[in-house]
């Protein structure tokens, strides 16, 4: 479950900016996978703790809420309502956009990539309110289809390529990104790459045991998609080189399919890629529709009468998802302009969202902390050492983020919903009805 969640189509469009990032250097991309898969291994490990003590749904929602109060529940809610999501559904879109056009040929620049990726949001959305049924369907269908071209690229990338002389063999370039300490940067895109994880939390109750095979879970499902992933990068940095990589950008994944096995192969994995930024759009909007409706409940937003309302044939919360699409209307406009003015080098306005979320998972390890004080939980490594761990993990994904000159402007724009979200949280409702 977790594998399925969090493989996506980032790596299909991020691998480029992490060796941007790196200066090509493809060993130190690697070190920076590893490191942020054991960040998601400690992170989840720390939040199986409080999933085990909790038998409502809703994930890192819920644990605020139980754990450390409902104001802050209701902050952290409002960060993912208005910062979170959107972000990610606009730019998911935008990349479908881009691949679309590749699949057909169309040379239409940024603007053709906006109205195409805009037209997929817009059908996402109509699909998913008119039927929960017919998203939930193409999500399973884009799951499957997703891990083609990954392992198809891996494996012939792997095998007739020449990965490991450009692990040990860096350019000069490469060598001289290790001098500086700019190659943190490269931890934005590979944070993007593995999100998602958090979202396996949310269904921690309903596992068999979940005391015991959560635990389990939560490392083997990381290291798997570690993997996966890096067969993935050294297969394509090995057959076409990381320079190529760096020029091709999203493209190199068309490239390096059409040298395994000609034009049509490339055009069936450039397909199969399409569909599965397609399918990972869906997905973020599946849970983004959800969002306002479950901060209704707890008369957390206002309005909230409006937005709890469900459809009666479809049971689909209408209004919810009509909100959730509006405030995705707004960074639309964000992202157009970040990209006419180049505000974010070499990333986007879902990266440091992204990075902030995980800021925002440390008090959660710290509850673990005050658990163990306090001998609720007697074990040293889950008291102590994970959320250290979990805790280290999360600011080093902060501070990559960091190295962005324009994280001082987005940081401020992901602060307003934290603060007015803890403010409007007075109004909150402690508890709700899950039935």
């Amino acid at each position: 479950m977790i594998v399925g969640i969090v493989i996506g189509s980032g790596i299909f469009f991020k691998s480029d900016d992490m060796l941007a990032y790196t200066g090509g250097n493809v060993g130190l991309a690697v070190l920076i996978f590893c490191i942020a898969s054991f960040t998601i291994i400690f992170g989840s490990l720390c939040f199986s703790q409080l999933a085990a003590r909790t038998d409502k749904p809703g994930g890192p929602i819920t644990y605020y809420n139980e754990f450390i109060g409902t104001r802050w529940a209701v902050m952290f809610g409002w960060f993912q309502t208005f910062v979170y999501y959107p972000t990610l559904t606009v730019i998911l879109s935008w990349v479908t956009g881009i691949y679309f056009c590749s699949l057909f040929g169309l040379d239409w620049g940024f603007n053709g990539w906006m109205a195409v990726g805009f037209a997929w949001f817009l059908i996402c959305y109509g699909f998913n309110i008119a039927s929960a049924k017919a998203g939930g369907l193409f999500q399973e269908i884009s799951v499957i289809i997703k891990l083609i071209p990954l392992f198809v690229v891996a494996l012939g990338g792997i095998f007739l390529g020449d990965p490991i002389s450009v692990v040990m063999n860096p350019s000069p370039e490469a060598i001289e990104a290790t001098k500086t300490l700019a190659w943190v940067a490269a931890i934005g895109p590979v944070a993007f790459s593995f999100d998602g994880w958090v979202v396996s939390m949310a269904v921690a109750h309903e596992v068999k045991d979940s005391k015991r095979n959560m635990p389990r879970a939560l490392v083997a499902a990381p290291l798997c998609i570690l993997i996966a992933y890096l067969l993935y990068f050294l297969g394509i940095c090995g057959y076409i080189g990381p320079d190529q990589v760096m020029e091709m950008g999203d493209a190199s994944v068309t490239l390096i399919a059409e040298n395994l096995m000609g034009t049509t192969f490339a055009t069936l994995i450039t397909a199969f890629v399409t569909i599965s930024v397609m399918g990972t759009t869906n997905g973020v909007i599946l849970g983004s529709i959800r969002l306002p409706y479950s901060l209704a409940l707890r008369n957390a937003l206002p309005g909230s009468e409006s937005l709890k309302k469900l459809n009666p044939n479809s049971k689909m919360p209408v209004n919810s998802a009509v909100f959730a699409m509006a405030v995705c209307l707004i960074w639309w406009v964000v992202h157009f302009l970040q990209n006419q003015y180049a505000w974010l080098v070499n990333g986007d306005v879902s990266e440091i969202a992204i990075a902030m979320s995980y800021l925002l998972y440390v008090p959660l390890y710290l509850v673990l902390f005050n658990m163990w004080r306090k001998r609720e939980i007697t074990t040293l490594r889950y008291g102590i050492i994970y959320p250290i761990l979990a805790t280290c993990g999360s600011l080093f994904v902060l501070i990559g983020s960091m190295a962005n000159p324009q994280f001082k402007f987005f940081i401020v724009i992901n602060l307003i919903p934290l603060i007015l979200g803890y403010l409007y949280g007075k109004n909150a409702y402690t508890t709700i009805d899950y039935n």
